[in-house]
C-alpha cells in the first residue's frame, strides 16, 4: 500500500515473484472512467473507488491461498473493506517523503496518475494503526531490501 510512486509495483512483483506466488497491480482494476478523471487531474471520491476495491477484494478471495496485489489502499475503511475478503491480509506500507514520490510520478512518462494528484493522495493517507496486521517501511530502499525486509517480517508472522 501507499500513494502513487511510492514503488508499490516494482516492490510488489519482485515480492511475488520470489514468493512464487500470482501478482496483481490494483492499477489494472480501474475502471475507465476513474482513470479519465485522474488523468484530467481530478482525485478520485470514495464513490469512484468503490468499483475498484470489489475487484480487488475479489481477487484476494479468488487468491486465498496466496498472492500479492498492489493498491493504495489509502484509508482504513478501505483496508477493512480487502480485509473482508482476504482476512489474513497483511499489509506493507511503503511510506516516504512527499518530494520523492513527486519526483518519481514527474519522471513516468507511462502513467495516468499526474504529478498534480500526489498531494491529494498524501492528504487522504490514513497510516497503518497499531491494531493492522503490516509493517511500514521506507519506501527509498533499494527494492531488494524491502523485499527481504517483508519476506523476513512474513517469516514471523
Amino acid at each position: 500500500m501507499g500513494v502513487s510512486g511510492s514503488g508499490k509495483t516494482t516492490t510488489g512483483a519482485e515480492l511475488a515473484r520470489r514468493l512464487r506466488v500470482p501478482f496483481a497491480d490494483a492499477d489494472e482494476f480501474h475502471p475507465a472512467s476513474n482513470i479519465a478523471k485522474m488523468s484530467a487531474g481530478v482525485p478520485l471520491d470514495d464513490a469512484d473507488r468503490e468499483p475498484w476495491l470489489a475487484a480487488i477484494a475479489r481477487w484476494l478471495a479468488e487468491h486465498a491461498d496466496g498472492g500479492v496485489v498492489t493498491c493504495s489502499a489509502l484509508k482504513r475503511a478501505f483496508r477493512d473493506r480487502l480485509r473482508t475478503a482476504a482476512p489474513g491480509a497483511y499489509f506493507v506500507h511503503l511510506a516516504g517523503d512527499a518530494e520523492v514520490v513527486t519526483g518519481r510520478v514527474a519522471a513516468r512518462a507511462d502513467h495516468f496518475m499526474p504529478v498534480a494528484l500526489v498531494a491529494s493522495q498524501f492528504a487522504a493517507l490514513e497510516p497503518l494503526e497499531p491494531d493492522e496486521r503490516g509493517l511500514v517501511l521506507d519506501l527509498d530502499q533499494p527494492v531488494d531490501v524491502l523485499v527481504d525486509t517483508c519476506l523476513t517480517a512474513a517469516e514471523g508472522r
